[in-house]
């Protein structure tokens, strides 16, 4: 388990992921949903150290699709993102736009590229 993203060199707790995909009922519909991730990382990057990773992309060849990759430091880190009012905001409106959500909670088996033990604000 030396590979895996760890909180911190003692601990056997591991981060936390997930993958989320989107899909827009329309063109212009995926355009307002984009605007509003664009507010919502404002929160995200301001108000939440336990998020380590939280990137929306586009779709290669699907234009009504985004996808999510989300990385907290633990479980605890993620419960606490559901709860912040920015958050809460971007659930109720999302509604608007998808047609669909899809969510994968993910269990990572090795990491390279964020140093263990190591959140934001570190």
């Amino acid at each position: 388990m030396e590979d895996c993203l760890l909180l911190d060199e003692g601990s056997s707790e591991m981060a936390f992921g997930l993958n989320v995909r989107f899909t827009a009922r329309d063109e212009t519909a995926v355009r307002s949903f984009d605007a509003l991730v664009t507010e919502t990382l404002v929160g995200i990057r301001e108000q939440e150290p336990g998020t380590l990773v939280y990137v929306s992309h586009a779709v290669e060849g699907q234009p009504l699709q985004r996808i999510f990759y989300e990385l907290y430091v633990d479980r605890e880190a993620f419960d606490r993102h559901e709860q912040q009012p920015h958050i809460r905001r971007f659930l109720a409106a999302r509604e608007a736009f998808v047609d669909s959500v899809e969510v994968d909670f993910l269990d990572p088996l090795g990491a390279a590229g964020i140093p263990i033990g190591v959140t934001r604000d570190a």
